[in-house]
């Protein structure tokens, strides 16, 4: 006789859940990068300088992960105990504000006339025109309206001057809003980007540096423009931007024409790899954080946890360069001396054994870096002993 009063089969008893066999929750790439910055925290938003910087340094994944995440480097920086130390003068601003007035006054007739001397092919400056209003509640507005400027100047067929437009570009999922300094729509359908810097422009040439910095941000509103033009009809995004420039020693406006297809494609590429950072998260320890209200200790941790890509000219771009810098130089790291001196370098990856490669203590002797280090210690221990020095390579 069965135990079980009732004619139908016994109750199924459900088996203990083994917790090691369910399958993990599915976390969106939002809620992981909310993660990663703090439940609290709200995504740091990035600028053109920003996304601009990543393109000069596409192989630091601490950067993309970082910055794809909305994390204040800033106070991350500070948190460390290794503030950044860069910025722009007062002085360099109110500079540099005067100077863009004066390169847009009158409707930006002289703007115009440098852009028609640069790009035009021979054709006759405008006297005037138009310059519509893209004032509208907050960013998500002005980059609406500036769209519909945008479509309008366009189907209008004229000379149209967009003074700071408002674009939008989506990075890791969440929309960056960018604003050059102006867009000239030519007749034609072409959208040109103008980029007015202070730094002075002598006999025609600038500082190649902050030449390439500007090709660079120039490019993310080139990136950005595109996205506008492939649903307006007609338009196009002209590859070559215009940067003014003071002429020489004096306060008068010079032009010069920047080919950023380079740029743009390496931007391109960079802000592709932003929107796989969850690949970059996935390989982080459980329970990673950047949030500001952890400990320094635990803040370092977090960050040692994402492999960096330290060169000197992250000093004048990124606000942990002199977080990465000091452990950089701590590890004895060779990229500290450069990306040059680390490309010449091969697999040496520390100073100390570059020393003892030098001196012969390691290291193939067949290996070129390796002879070509020893063949500079041994000429630069024949200089020192003609002189008198006499002092060893190490």
């Amino acid at each position: 006789m069965s135990e079980y009063p009732d004619s139908g089969p016994p109750p199924q008893i459900p088996a203990t859940r083994d917790p090691a066999r369910q399958p993990r929750p599915v976390t969106t790439l939002r809620q992981r990068l909310a993660e990663l910055r703090g439940p609290s925290v709200a995504p740091h938003p990035l600028d053109a300088r920003a996304l601009a910087a990543l393109a000069a340094n596409p192989g630091c994944k601490r950067r993309a992960l970082l910055d794809g995440a909305g994390v204040d480097k800033a106070v991350l920086a500070t948190a460390l105990g290794s503030p950044a130390a860069f910025g722009q003068s007062q002085f360099a601003f109110v500079r540099g504000n005067a100077f863009e007035a004066k390169v847009k006054a009158d409707g930006g007739t002289e703007l115009l006339r440098l852009l028609v001397e640069r790009l035009g092919g021979g054709a006759e400056a405008p006297a005037a025109a138009t310059v519509p209003d893209l004032t509208a509640a907050g960013p998500e507005g002005r980059a609406a309206r500036t769209a519909l400027a945008l479509r309008e100047a366009t189907a209008a067929g004229g000379w149209t001057l967009l003074d700071h437009p408002m674009l939008a570009l989506e990075v890791a999922g969440s929309p960056a809003y960018l604003e050059p300094d102006a867009v000239v729509v030519h007749p034609d359908g072409t959208w040109t980007v103008v980029e007015i810097k202070s730094f002075p422009m002598i006999d025609a040439s600038a500082d190649a540096a902050k030449v390439g910095a500007a090709a660079r941000q120039s490019a993310v509103y080139v990136l950005a423009l595109e996205r506008v033009a492939e649903v307006t009809e007609g338009a196009g995004v002209g590859h070559r931007i215009l940067l003014v420039c003071p002429k020489d020693f004096s306060n008068l406006p010079t032009a010069s024409v920047v080919d950023v297809r380079k740029q743009r494609a390496v931007t391109r590429r960079q802000l592709t790899r932003l929107t796989r950072v969850e690949d970059i998260a996935a390989a982080l320890p459980e329970g990673t954080t950047f949030d500001p209200d952890r400990s320094a200790e635990e803040l370092g941790t977090a960050v040692e946890s994402v492999p960096a890509a330290y060169a000197p000219e992250c000093l004048a771009a990124c606000e942990l360069a002199f977080h990465c810098r000091s452990r950089a130089r701590a590890e004895g790291a060779v990229e500290a001396l450069g990306r040059s001196v680390r490309g010449e370098l091969g697999g040496l990856r520390t100073v100390a054994e570059v020393l003892a490669a030098a001196a012969g203590e390691k290291g193939d002797p067949a290996d070129p870096t390796v002879a070509a280090l020893r063949r500079a210690a041994a000429l630069r221990a024949e200089a020192l002993a003609a002189a008198g020095g006499g002092v060893p390579c190490r």
